[in-house]
């Protein structure tokens, strides 16, 4: 841990000196389940190449210690097509029972964005863009037939997306996903992971997901005041899985400047399944600055 700590902090040094630009933002996300605090550094290293580092911290209640994760995203931008690659890393995560296995996890997912329509001037874009993300964890599987195993499980998952202005006053974000296990999903009741499945597919709710999922449907409405930076914004998501009920999950935030360069988002998110149960209130917020 500490030698990882010392790499991470020795590679961020080295590129904030080359740094153009640099935005940092701090977030903590809480509910009774769990609580979350993220910080993230983006630096702008030439005219279309962006890279940066994240880093998380989970208290869940179902793990007895923090879960710790890092990621190293990098964007390139160009005019025609946008290519982002974020490769990802869960810390090792004891396990306090003796027949569960230590988990971890690593992945990587990748996006290609194309803008359809974009007009800077007028404030008027419609972008689509498509992700594949792949994983593979150390854990434990827990079957139907009330038997385990630990193992090495991998996944992968497949975003499809739409974003788009309104009336230049709005914007519209449509995703859908599905998602694929190499090592089969057939009679798997449960997965003892530390991997938020977030990681692979990002949809509209702030939870702490470790379901397998089948497919993802959301999408997110804001209403914007491009003059002072703000918006509202509303999302909502639909979910199937494997060893889960069906869940929905709906959100409302607010983002906002708040001081010169510096912009604070907060959200409140309300999760809860088809039969109206396993109800979840998650509260967000998140500070960003720019230099």
């Amino acid at each position: 841990m500490k030698k990882l700590t010392l790499t991470l902090l020795l590679l961020l040094t080295v590129v904030l000196l080359h740094a153009r630009t640099i935005e940092v933002s701090a977030a903590y996300t809480g509910s009774k389940d769990f609580d979350q605090a993220q910080a993230k550094a983006t630096m702008a290293l030439t005219l279309n190449t962006l890279a940066g580092l994240e880093a998380k911290m989970a208290n869940e209640r179902v793990f007895k210690d923090p879960v710790f994760s890092v990621a190293a995203p990098i964007a390139l931008n160009f005019e025609l097509v946008r290519f982002s690659i974020r490769p990802f890393y869960y810390l090792k995560n004891k396990s306090d029972n003796a027949a569960f296995q230590d988990a971890s996890a690593w992945g990587v997912n990748a996006q290609m964005s194309m803008p359809l329509r974009e007009d800077e001037i007028n404030e008027v874009y419609t972008h689509a863009f498509l992700m594949a993300s792949f994983a593979q964890q150390q854990g434990t599987v827990f079957y139907n037939d009330a038997s385990m195993e630990n193992r090495h499980y991998s996944q992968a998952a497949y975003t499809l997306g739409l974003s788009q202005t309104l009336y230049n006053a709005f914007g519209l974000d449509i995703t859908g996903s599905v998602f694929q296990y190499p090592n089969g999903v057939s009679g798997v009741a449960g997965l003892r992971s530390v991997m938020d499945q977030q990681e692979l597919a990002r949809t509209q709710t702030l939870d702490i997901v470790h379901q397998l999922a089948k497919y993802t449907l959301s999408g997110r409405l804001a209403r914007m005041w491009a003059g002072n930076g703000s918006s509202f914004y509303l999302g909502y998501r639909y979910g199937e899985y494997h060893n889960a009920e069906s869940e929905h999950s709906v959100m409302a935030g607010n983002s906002f400047v708040a001081f010169q360069r510096v912009t604070v988002d907060m959200a409140y998110n309300h999760v809860f399944d088809v039969h109206n149960n396993n109800k979840r209130d998650i509260f967000y917020i998140q500070l960003e600055a720019s230099f």
